[in-house]
This record gives structure tokens, sequence and C-alpha cells, in this order.
């Protein structure tokens, strides 16, 4: 059915992410926040409106930029901004990789400050050096990126978890690290990542990150 420009946003994300028990999805205010990275938000938010389970490609570097991190890697870096940092902003998993939106500029200081880590690291016994960070695609302007759909595909759809989001945009102004908080949370998950433990991991599928923390 159409609309016309003076009927009230339909809000079918918060809808969709009601029934998802104990997930927490994009909600009206989130998708308005994504399709303004674009250069048209309103035909973004009109093909939402009608296949809420479409991703989008997005333009890097007005309303964000993006820190893509090989999965397990990702995943920890994520681990260390919510336990023992100030949270993190919108995080999606896409085709094998974690996406961590970050505040704009920081794809083009980030490989700085782990370059200068590195650097300064040199000589030290502690583990958990910038060189044992693996290589980060960082996305800014110039760049592009496909971010899932705000609403799930159907389970049966082909593909349907490759895509998804961790953390969800649920505002219209998020909260984005810097890359100086990237560049600690990333030197931490490769400290991490040297320790040997015991206990099999969790399953992070799972794992709930409590956005009412995220500054």
């Amino acid at each position: 059915m159409s609309r016309t420009g003076n009927e009230p946003f339909v809000d079918p994300f918060d809808q969709l992410a009601g029934r998802r028990s104990g997930a927490s999805g994009v909600t009206a205010a989130g998708a308005s926040w994504l399709a303004s990275a674009g250069t048209y938000p309103r035909s973004t938010l009109a093909l939402w409106r009608e296949r809420p389970d479409a991703p989008v490609v997005l333009p890097c570097g007005t309303a964000f930029d993006m820190v893509n991190a090989p999965s397990i890697f990702g995943r920890r870096m994520l681990d260390q901004l919510w336990d023992e940092g100030p949270g993190s902003g919108p995080v999606a998993v896409h085709r094998g990789r974690v996406l961590l939106f970050a505040a704009p500029g920081t794809a083009q200081r980030l490989p700085f400050l782990l370059e200068w880590e590195e650097w300064g690291s040199q000589g030290r016994a502690d583990g958990g050096r910038a060189e044992d960070v693996p290589p980060l695609l960082c996305h800014g302007s110039g760049d592009a990126v496909t971010v899932p759909a705000p609403a799930p595909a159907p389970e049966a759809a082909a593909g349907a978890r490759s895509s998804r989001w961790l953390v969800a945009p649920d505002t219209r102004h998020p909260w984005l690290p810097g890359p100086e908080i990237l560049l600690w949370a990333a030197v931490r998950a490769a400290r991490a990542a040297v320790r040997i433990s015991i206990f099999p991991p969790a399953d992070q599928g799972a794992k709930v990150y409590d956005v009412s923390r995220r500054r």
C-alpha cells in the first residue's frame, strides 16, 4: 500500500524487534540515523518501510566511519569496550567480519595511532602490543559499506545469519567511539588474545550487550 508524504512514519522496526525475545533491534530513530548517512535519506526510509529486511550500501565519513575487524578479534574488541570501557556505538556482523561504527575522522587517525603505538611498544614484554593487532580495515570519507537490514530476514532465507546487528542503532544521535578509544580496545583485545584460558569460549552469538550503559 502506498503512503503519502503527510503520513507519519510507521515504525515496523520496533514492532519486529518486539517479537524477538531478548533481542534489541533497529528502532525508527536508529533507522533515521542510518539513512542520514546517504544522499537520499527519504528514499532509504521509503525502501525500509516496504522492505525492512533489505540491506543497503551507505557512504562513510559524514554520519559515521567504520572499523572492519576479523570476526574473533572484533568480538574481543567489543567485549573490551563493554566490559572495561565506555561501551560502543552500533556494531554489526557482515560476511564474517565485525563492523564497528565509529566517529567521523576515525578512519584517518586510527591507522596512524596503531603505527605509533607499535613503534612505541617495541621492546616491551607485557604482550598485547599494537603489532599483535591484526589488520583493521578503516572506512572513511570516500568509502561505502554494506550495513545489515533494520529487520532480520526470515530464518529460512539463505545467508540470513551472515549479516546482522550485534548492537543495533536505537537513537537518532548515537554515541560513537573515536580513534583513541578503539586503539585502547584493540590493544586490550590483543593482550587478551595472548592469554591461555583453560575454559572453553562462551557462545558469542548469545551474548547480550547492555545498551543502557552506552555513553
